[in-house]
């Protein structure tokens, strides 16, 4: 029992994950920094990366924020050097930034806003690990994990840019695990169905409303807790996948079964 326990620790590595001041990716961070990670918590608004990387330290965990608009290449190239020299060699690292796009139908959705989601939600994912695999790769592999989404995989009206970004990250991730397996990296995405998180209250107004319209969708008759989803990032992160890369693992209460 103990060595399959010691399967899901990080003790020792560095893990990286962008989208740290709220949501999924503020409990992915505590949950590494739980198991043993130092982790810097990454994220556009700085103020409250810091929140989540204090909170860690108050639970006896390691952790350091870091701003970065992981849309802007050399805020991104100084976010990753700013995390190597202050934390070390990245081990891990989770792309879990992406914007909060109202959406709507092709016709009435502007080529600014498509850009924008491009941008953060798949663009940010590819410059953020080409700007940490060298220091990977130096460290002797490592598990790369991208958020995608349960909507990578099936439509949803009005959600063309946010479908895309999502369906895309999982192409993303398997062309970079045929590229990296040899170096000892394995890249995986994660796909959250729909998580009690600020982006479903940006969506619907607030989550009683959030809850009426999308839980009888879900063969589990509830949405996710991004605690879920952490405990899933862990096991893509740890040694307890060291045989799974170019995979997506879709936890999603059931929402692609039928």
């Amino acid at each position: 029992m103990s060595d399959a326990l010691d399967a899901f620790r990080l003790d020792g590595r560095v893990a990286v994950v962008t989208g740290a001041a709220h949501g999924i990716g503020r409990a992915i961070s505590l949950a590494f920094a739980e198991a043993g990670a130092a982790v810097a918590c990454v994220d556009i608004e700085a103020d409250l990366a810091a929140v989540t990387a204090e909170a860690i330290r108050q639970a006896g965990g390691s952790a350091t924020a870091f701003a970065c608009d992981v849309a802007d290449e050399a805020s991104i190239s100084a976010a990753a050097a700013e995390i190597e020299r202050k934390l070390g060699r990245a081990r891990v690292l989770v792309n879990g930034a992406a914007t909060l796009d109202v959406g709507g139908p092709v016709l009435e959705t502007d080529l600014a806003t498509w850009n924008r989601v491009i941008a953060i939600n798949l663009t940010g994912a590819f410059l953020m690990t080409k700007a940490v695999l060298p220091a990977m790769i130096a460290a002797g592999g490592g598990s790369i994990i991208h958020i995608a989404s349960q909507l990578g995989s099936v439509a949803s009206p009005g959600r063309a840019a946010y479908c895309s970004t999502k369906g895309a990250l999982i192409q993303l991730a398997k062309v970079m695990a045929a590229e990296l397996g040899s170096r000892g990296i394995r890249v995986n995405t994660l796909s959250p169905g729909g998580v009690e998180t600020r982006r479903l209250e940006f969506r619907y107004g607030d989550m009683e409303s959030a809850r009426r319209a999308n839980v009888a969708k879900y063969l589990l008759g509830r949405l996710g807790q991004p605690a879920e989803l952490a405990a899933a990032a862990l096991f893509l992160a740890a040694d307890a996948s060291s045989f799974m890369t170019g995979a997506d693992l879709l936890v999603d209460g059931g929402y692609n079964a039928v």
